[in-house]
């Protein structure tokens, strides 16, 4: 496939390729991380109490 190009034309590409990679992975890990919505600020023994809170209340009604 890449028989065609010069060599110096192939090295140019594959440096593109793995740019353009290297960006792609960087733009995903961002998005994860802001999927997980601040982790680290989340308390989750209040969110468990709050949660068993509401389900009393939902079988007690």
């Amino acid at each position: 496939m890449l028989e065609n190009l010069s060599e110096q034309t192939q090295l140019i590409l594959i440096v593109v390729l793995l740019a353009i990679l290297f960006f792609a992975v960087l733009k995903n890990n961002k998005r994860n991380k802001e999927k997980r919505y601040d982790r680290k600020s989340r308390n989750f023994r209040e969110n468990i109490y709050k949660k068993k809170k509401e389900r009393d209340k939902e079988e007690q009604s």
